[in-house]
């Protein structure tokens, strides 16, 4: 079980988290209808990410055969065969469809434009895949459009607006992960002497440059968020003061970065770094008492 689990990549389901950040900020987390929309936008963003990792390891096992780590994956190391990954693959694809017909039914969306959001987020990890990943900036402006498109669905299957700021944010905030994430890359490299052609067009330099650029983007981008006349309004002004555990978030990101070089697999440190995790629930905490005990 555990081997079709790795091929899933159940771990990396975090970044579909991200489909709840409109209720989270709307103050509706406790609106049960609205919370099942996002469950379900959720579990569908799931399955398609699945869906694109099983077909990226498929893609890439002669590569990943060659790399420390990914050779240990079930399709590289040959835990899993082809034809079984196959399967797989194609059962998760109908399973989806099901699914996008059923919220359709059951929360009378428009199917047209959800599937829309879904099926776009898919062809472009196809178009990713098989080519853009060696594509330089393009690539990495791929995996941050993706984070977008999960809390735009959330937003629309919930009927919730999304701030300007909001979209902004998010974007940034994955450029940051798959920058961290090339880099250590670069770094592993150097390291083992052995490279791929996702890295052609960066070196760490560049890597760190850009890296402190959409960091310092990131955080101006959450300080707007948080002054901006509606957020304002529908918070309580104290709401500001957040900045302080998402300015340390992102210095104790930094640190692993450029210090320790420990973050190639971005979802890594959700799961082990102590800092990141307490900042995070504080972070929460705050936001929760702004929005639903700010009177």
């Amino acid at each position: 079980m555990k081997k079709y689990l790795k091929l899933l990549r159940v771990e990396q389901w975090v970044k579909n988290l991200f489909v709840f950040v409109p209720l989270f900020f709307s103050g509706n987390i406790t609106n049960l209808d609205l919370l099942t929309k996002s469950i379900f936008a959720f579990i569908i963003f799931s399955l398609a990410a699945s869906v694109v990792y099983i077909l990226n390891d498929y893609n890439d096992i002669e590569a990943d055969k060659k790399h420390p780590e990914k050779r240990r994956r079930p399709l590289a190391s040959g835990a899993i065969s082809k034809s079984r990954a196959i399967g797989i693959f194609v059962g998760l694809i109908i399973l989806d469809i099901i699914l996008v017909f059923f919220a359709q039914a059951y929360f009378d969306l428009n199917l047209w434009k959800f599937a829309t959001i879904v099926g776009f987020y898919f062809v472009m990890n196809l178009a990713y895949t098989f080519k853009l990943k060696h594509v330089p900036i393009i690539d990495i402006s791929i995996i941050a459009t993706g984070f977008v498109l999960r809390v735009l669905s959330g937003g629309y299957i919930t009927g919730i607006n999304i701030s300007q700021w909001a979209i902004l944010l998010t974007f940034v905030l994955a450029l940051v992960l798959a920058i961290g994430k090339r880099r250590g890359e670069l770094i592993n490299a150097q390291v083992s002497g052995k490279t791929r052609r996702a890295l052609d067009g960066y070196n760490v330099q560049f890597a760190d440059i850009a890296l402190s650029i959409s960091v310092t983007l990131a955080i101006v981008c959450y300080l707007m968020f948080t002054l901006s006349p509606e957020v304002q309004g529908r918070f309580h002004q104290r709401v500001f003061y957040t900045v302080i555990f998402v300015l340390f978030a992102f210095l104790r990101y930094l640190q692993q970065t450029l210090v320790y070089n420990r973050t190639e697999s971005p979802t890594k440190i959700v799961y082990r770094d102590r800092y990141i995790q307490v900042t995070l629930i504080l972070w929460v905490a705050m936001f929760l008492i702004q929005i639903y005990f700010k009177k």
